[in-house]
């Protein structure tokens, strides 16, 4: 193991980074030098994906993290900062789906959903924001939200309704704390081949023909399209870019025919 590898300058703090998207951007910030910190409020998902991270020669840690509970947020990014030394980067990458129609959502349900999509995004944010301030030299954050918070969906208010909030935050963020030298930016996917997707294809809930079909390259993305495009906003190549929702669609948003 390199001395660059094992220690590394930056620490990057990804939520729901146990599986699917938020893993692939933990692999690929660990191939671009940073500490990894695997959050997710599954335990032994976080410290299996902390573990193959190791194993191939990167510095990773889980972290137990339940989003939508503040202190919890709190406690991962004093977490990070206790075992890394600091926090440079945080990727807000946790998610829940639960489709089903709008007549029949429960308040339960509805909040459930806002409590980790929105809520725990802010609470993620603000956690990290207060120690990126408190280093002094700024950060970059990058919340990963949806097409779906620029183009409704049925079946899907809560849904829709809180990642187009997670856009807003981004903004709202980027110009409050651009004095800070701390970046803001989303990255939104369109429909992404990952364990969830495959979990709603199953239940049929999911015509995986229609939407290929309605996405110009002809696609679903791969978790590795997001995860480059999060890793560009990260990187050097981004430091004038704030406040923007780079969206990594294949086309999905451009096209209005039919």
């Amino acid at each position: 193991m390199t001395d660059s590898i094992s220690q590394p300058t930056k620490v990057a703090v990804i939520t729901g980074a146990g599986q699917g998207i938020g893993k692939a951007i933990a692999t690929h910030l660990a191939v671009d030098g940073f500490a990894i910190v695997i959050a997710d409020v599954r335990e032994e998902v976080a410290q299996k994906t902390a573990n193959e991270l190791s194993q191939q020669g990167f510095r990773a840690m889980p972290s137990r993290t339940d989003v939508s509970d503040p202190h919890a947020c709190d406690e991962m990014v004093a977490r990070a900062v206790d075992q890394l030394g600091r926090v440079d980067v945080l990727v807000n990458s946790a998610g829940i789906s639960k489709p089903g129609p709008s007549l029949d959502v429960t308040p339960e349900d509805w909040q459930r959903m806002m409590n980790i999509q929105l809520n725990g995004t802010f609470y993620s944010c603000q956690a990290a924001g207060r120690q990126m301030v408190k280093q002094g030299w700024g950060g970059c954050i990058v919340n990963i939200t949806s097409v779906t918070a620029q183009a409704a969906f049925p079946q899907r208010a809560s849904y829709c309704t809180a990642k187009a909030g997670v856009d807003m935050l981004t903004k709202v963020l980027a110009i409050e704390w651009a004095q800070y030298n701390i970046r803001v930016n989303a990255v939104g996917p369109s429909h992404t081949e990952t364990e969830m997707t495959k979990t709603l294809v199953a239940k049929g809930m999911y015509a995986l023909d229609t939407v290929t079909k309605r996405i110009p390259m002809g696609r679903l993305a791969s978790v590795d399209d997001i995860a480059n495009g999060v890793s560009f906003l990260c990187s050097d190549k981004a430091s004038f870019i704030t406040g923007h929702a780079l969206y990594v669609d294949g086309g999905y948003l451009a096209y209005g025919y039919f």
